[in-house]
């Protein structure tokens, strides 16, 4: 199936008991696809990004699968935030895990026994992770209002816009550990991108004893070949951070003090200031006043571009607050600021550049993937999680930019290489960057979710 099918077929389709209808003039094969995905991940109150390697429930994978059930099920989008947000802890922060009680330990790792999260100060009675991931949870919010309108979203609307201010507030006062007014993130997970080669060298410096690993089960090398996936060294850092985080009780206060790994992320800071713009088209539906939305908007995005980009290179890299520096890999994160309204002209060009070029080969008419990682550059792996692979949410945002900014024919491109992914390949984790063949979970959700946008969206 080509992705122009899946622009020009017109067949009604027949979905499952409660789902509408309407995609009249969309793929109808590839629409019941993401649809019964959709469908078959959904777990009572929200959906879990695949039955393998992810039973639980994800941050930024709900906001995701919300944009796309908005699109079928708006009540279950609603529900999908819902379920989220019932999990945010005390200072706003909104875990980047909640997980299933009615699991049993050891279905995934690592579980709620290595969080310990309830035993935190402030934090929810469920059972959670200590770290956050990025918040596409306004921008989700806002397109359901969009898309629906009714008196019951505008309730939904008003219930959870206290719950995302506290979550911006959170980030904008315990997070700017550098003091320039940028989020800063004390996992790799947390960025979403986990081990993106951008997180490297931050990385070196973290004490880990490889051996630590024995004495844990990883879950995902029992569905994916150890060679798509991260390393157990890379797994050993990651859980020293966790515990470095966890022995605290998650407190922010005196991060740049003892935490090894800070570092500033331009796509985490470029959502975080587009939650702001979302925020200030909900505000007046909910009876709050936009303006302060828009103010932190602009200041973020001045300090992005103040603080990440790089001028002789032309792209906006991660700043390791260790070392003072920006990272070496260029990678999909530095196209994140393209989705920011206000960049200005000159880091807009820049961007596109960047996207356009051999790295990453983004063109009206597109012969590979997008990749997440420099395909030119010598660690480029096509098949690990991260450091190569096309992924659809990365995708997505880098086409939402490029709509904001107003490049119709690049958008198109990248709509109709990400909709060939799926239509030939099926609702995969990631996909390869070459050939389009699906890697990781063979049902994944936001891939399904974002599909739905995309085939929604001219």
């Amino acid at each position: 199936m080509s992705a122009g099918s899946a622009r020009s077929g017109a067949s009604r389709v027949q979905t499952r008991s409660g789902y509408d209808d309407r995609a009249a003039t969309v793929d109808g094969a590839l629409w019941r696809q993401a649809v019964d995905t959709l469908e078959a991940n959904w777990e009572v109150d929200h959906t879990v990004p695949s039955r393998t390697l992810y039973p639980h429930q994800w941050s930024w994978d709900s906001a995701f699968i919300a944009i796309g059930l908005a699109r079928v099920r708006p009540d279950r989008a609603w529900r999908e935030l819902r379920s989220l947000f019932a999990a945010q802890w005390s200072d706003g922060r909104v875990p980047h895990i909640v997980f299933n009680p009615r699991l049993r330990p050891g279905d995934y790792f690592p579980g709620p026994e290595m969080w310990a999260s309830t035993d935190a100060p402030g934090a929810s009675e469920l059972a959670t992770s200590g770290i956050i991931q990025p918040p596409v949870h306004a921008l989700a919010a806002e397109r359901l209002w969009r898309l629906t309108g009714t008196s019951e979203a505008a309730a939904e609307l008003a219930r959870l816009y206290p719950r995302l201010v506290a979550q911006q507030r959170y980030l904008a006062r315990r997070r700017d550990v550098g003091g320039g007014g940028l989020v800063c993130l004390v996992h790799p997970w947390e960025s979403g991108l986990d081990n993106s080669p951008a997180w490297d060298a931050p990385l070196d410096r973290v004490p880990a004893d490889a051996a630590v690993m024995r004495t844990y089960r990883r879950h995902d090398t029992r569905f994916v070949a150890d060679s798509h996936r991260p390393t157990d060294l890379d797994y050993a850092r990651y859980l020293a951070l966790v515990s470095s985080y966890r022995e605290r009780g998650y407190a922010d206060d005196d991060l740049a003090g003892r935490h090894p790994f800070l570092v500033e992320c331009p796509l985490f800071n470029a959502l975080t200031a587009a939650a702001e713009h979302a925020l200030a088209a909900i505000a007046p539906v909910v009876g709050a006043d936009p303006g302060p939305h828009r103010a932190r908007a602009r200041a973020l995005t001045a300090a992005i571009v103040d603080r990440l980009y790089e001028p002789a290179s032309g792209t906006f890299r991660p700043r390791d607050l260790r070392t003072g520096t920006l990272v070496a890999p260029r990678t999909v994160l530095g196209l994140g600021p393209l989705i920011l309204p206000e960049l200005p002209a000159e880091q807009v060009r820049a961007v596109l550049a960047e996207a356009c070029s051999p790295r990453f080969g983004l063109a009206e008419r597109m012969s590979r993937p997008l990749p997440s990682h420099d395909r030119t550059a010598p660690d480029f792996e096509p098949l690990r999680y991260w450091r190569g692979p096309s992924w659809i949410n990365t995708g997505w945002l880098v086409w939402r930019g490029l709509r904001e900014h107003d490049r119709p024919a690049l958008a198109a491109g990248l709509r109709d290489s990400m909709l060939d992914l799926v239509g030939r390949s099926g609702c995969h984790e990631y996909f390869h960057p070459e050939t389009g063949a699906g890697l990781g979970s063979p049902a994944f959700s936001w891939t399904a979710a974002l599909t739905l946008d995309l085939l929604q969206t001219p």
